[in-house]
């Protein structure tokens, strides 16, 4: 018998709309009453079940906001505040959010199977979406057909961000060809997702495109308006910047810099006093005497925020002109600064501090490399002839340097050690090598001399009640300082009576220590950073954790950091002009949430154009054998450590055998076979993705293993 096509389906979604009402009107039914909805059911006469009742509301359930984060299977996790964990969303009950969208969801925990405790829920609703703009590789759409009347787009995505496994239609590819590098914005709020190519970017698989789309996707500008640089011409030829200061050109003072910087902020001298005290002088370069409030420059400060250093060049905050050029403390010539006195005792107290409009002239262009060999090897050093006029003032600010370090390791100060590589590239901008950077002597007295006056501005305006843009460092959560703890045990460093709530930096450099003796500071270091809050900038002086301080500015690097560029402003303005504090209470409000802002696609920027560069390098080398240390162990595999700080993942597929994952004691054990951080391992480079920027490794002693990759 034949039945009418259009009769069927009208007939067919008449009957599911009533069905979903009557559906629903139960499930409130049932959600009323406060009945579990695995345990409401519907019955007939003879109380026999029809059909179970699953609510989206039961009792037991909560509903809340958070953050939801992507995986490549298409499952994710939604971070609540409050909650231990975060809470897992099956694949089905995303309701298609993309990695970094508010949503709103309900949770439910459970018992499972196994006795464990899980928390599993379901978004009702995306409220705010986190991901605009994608970016990705052209492909052809290979998907069968149209979705419900909507025309199959020819084109799809692929983004760089696995996390992000919604299919995004394209429907022009805008000029750019299958393969290439494109960012799109998503056009929201329809399913299947589509999207416009704003920008082509090039062949994926090219250093350049990948470069020019990390710059675009973290917001950075690398051309200044032409208004801008107009603007800083002019005041770089204002010679009245220079009238009304102190002259102190006949001070010995100079630079130290590593051997590649160009914008020189700071300038050093100091003088020991007859009672045993020092006198430490800070010039730094003052910026904001040539940019006028409001002015063009000024906006394009705030917008810019911060310098932004990569591997091969300088994305500056000022117009070079600027940065590079008058405003620079580089040897030949006054130049305008604001010069912070401290008097220090000889306990290492910095006991009193002024700031005065200054002129001062550099000696000499000092660098670090070359100071440390000076100090290694005193005349002896194939540097002392360059360095001689300021030989005695160098031994005069190592005495100094000691007494604050001391100081500072008494107060608690925290001193984990960056673990950084330096990227040496070709005269066509190849990567040829990687080596690890050590901070000598130079680098560290010139990070003390800098806290020194960091700190002694701060408290000076904090005792003056001047606004002013601080720099602050909240303690550490109780709950990621337990899991740190949890994490020390693990390793046999024992921690004793810290309390989570109260641990304190002393005790934190303590258990540094025995990290540093054992070769794993690098994992230790790692893990406490990423225990702790991160510092940020604030109108409101909270104290700084890591450095064991209530006053904390940052005053000294006003050509790159718009924060130290407001702090000049306000105390050129108010503590050395005549301008009213409250003036500059929504300044500084602003000041400080810019640079925040700045400071983290900064570091962004930054982390993803070296990881790149170390990429790139790496490609050369795949199935070489390396030697390398367990940095940390997960679930899914083991985390490594080149020599070079090259850092990549032994997927837990690839290795033979069947593990489990120790989790008390942070290890992946088999019958055969144990890693646990800081063990060193022959590793062989099996993988180097440019675009995603990661590396990934299969251990060396499993040479005749097939190698497969899998996340």
């Amino acid at each position: 018998m034949k039945h009418n096509k259009k009769s069927f389906e009208k007939f067919t979604k008449r009957e599911r709309t009533r069905r979903n009402a009557s559906r629903a009107a139960l499930e409130r039914a049932v959600s009323e009453l406060g009945v579990r909805a695995d345990h409401a059911v519907i019955v007939d006469k003879e109380d026999r079940v029809l059909r179970r009742v699953r609510s989206g509301h039961e009792s037991g359930a909560a509903s809340a906001l958070g953050i939801f984060s992507g995986s490549r299977s298409g499952f994710g996790f939604v971070k609540v505040e409050g909650e231990p964990k975060d809470i897992f969303i099956p694949a089905d009950k995303t309701m298609h959010a993309i990695d970094g969208d508010t949503v709103e969801l309900i949770f439910r925990r459970f018992t499972d199977h196994a006795g464990e405790e899980r928390t599993e829920g379901r978004i009702t609703r995306i409220v705010e979406e986190g991901v605009r703009c994608v970016v990705g590789t052209l492909q052809r759409n290979h998907s069968y057909s149209s979705y419900r009347g909507v025309r199959r787009a020819p084109y799809t995505l692929l983004p760089d961000d696995r996390r992000i496994t919604a299919d995004i239609g394209l429907f022009h590819s805008e000029g750019a060809r299958l393969g290439d590098k494109v960012m799109v914005r998503l056009c929201r709020g329809t399913y299947p997702l589509t999207g416009e190519i704003m920008h082509v970017f090039g062949e994926a698989q090219s250093k350049e495109a990948n470069y020019a789309a990390i710059l675009a996707e973290e917001g950075i500008e690398t051309e200044f308006p032409p208004e801008v640089l107009e603007e800083a011409a002019r005041a770089a030829e204002d010679a009245g910047v220079l009238e009304g200061r102190r002259d102190l050109s006949h001070m010995i003072a100079f630079t130290i810099d590593g051997a590649g910087a160009k914008d020189l902020d700071d300038a050093v001298s100091v003088r020991r006093l007859p009672d045993g005290k020092y006198r430490l002088f800070v010039h730094i370069a003052d910026v904001s005497a040539y940019i006028r409030p409001k002015s063009a420059l000024e906006r394009e400060a705030f917008s810019r925020g911060t310098s932004v250093y990569f591997t091969d060049r300088v994305v500056p905050m000022l117009p070079p002109v600027l940065s590079n050029g008058v405003c620079s403390l580089h040897p030949g010539g006054k130049k305008a600064t604001l010069t912070a006195t401290m008097d220090v005792d000889a306990e290492g107290n910095v006991q009193k501090t002024t700031v005065e409009r200054t002129l001062i002239e550099s000696r000499v262009r000092g660098v670090y490399s070359e100071i440390n060999d000076l100090y290694e090897n005193k005349q002896a050093s194939p540097y002392y002839t360059k360095y001689r006029s300021v030989y005695k003032p160098l031994c005069t600010m190592h005495e100094l340097y000691e007494l604050l370090k001391k100081k500072s390791n008494e107060r608690g100060a925290m001193d984990m050690e960056g673990y950084e590589g330096e990227i040496l590239l070709d005269e066509h901008g190849a990567p040829i090598d990687i080596v690890a950077i050590e901070r000598g002597i130079g680098e560290r007295m010139i990070e003390q001399f800098m806290l020194a006056a960091n700190e002694g501005v701060a408290t000076l305006m904090r005792t003056l009640e001047i606004p002013a843009v601080y720099r602050v460092h909240d303690a550490p959560a109780p709950d990621k300082m337990e899991e740190l703890l949890r994490y020390l045990n693990s390793l046999d460093i024992r921690t004793g009576r810290t309390r989570p709530d109260a641990v304190t930096g002393r005790e934190l450099n303590t258990y540094l220590s025995i990290a540093r003796d054992r070769g794993i500071e690098q994992s230790i270091s790692y893990a406490m950073l990423r225990s702790m809050a991160k510092a940020k900038y604030s109108d409101a002086c909270t104290g700084h954790f890591g450095l064991a301080l209530k006053n904390y500015c940052h005053f000294t690097s006003p050509i790159r950091r718009l924060s130290d560029l407001c702090v000049h402003r306000i105390l050129n303005r108010v503590l050395l002009g005549d301008e009213p504090a409250a003036r500059y209470v929504s300044y500084a409000r602003r000041g400080a949430a810019a640079a925040t802002d700045a400071e983290l696609r900064a570091v962004s920027a930054e982390r993803r154009i070296e990881n790149l560069y170390k990429v790139i390098f790496m490609e050369g080398h795949i199935g070489e054998i390396f030697s390398a240390k367990v940095a940390s162990v997960t679930s899914f595999g083991v985390f490594v450590t080149l020599p070079n700080t090259c850092e990549g993942l032994i997927p837990l597929s690839t290795l033979p055998g069947v593990y489990h994952y120790d989790e008390e004691h942070m290890r992946l054990v088999s019958r055969t076979r144990t890693y646990a951080v800081g063990d060193l391992v022959e590793v062989r480079l099996e993988e180097a993705d440019r675009i995603r920027g990661k590396l990934a490794f299969s251990d060396a002693r499993d040479s005749d293993q097939p190698w497969r990759y899998r996340e």
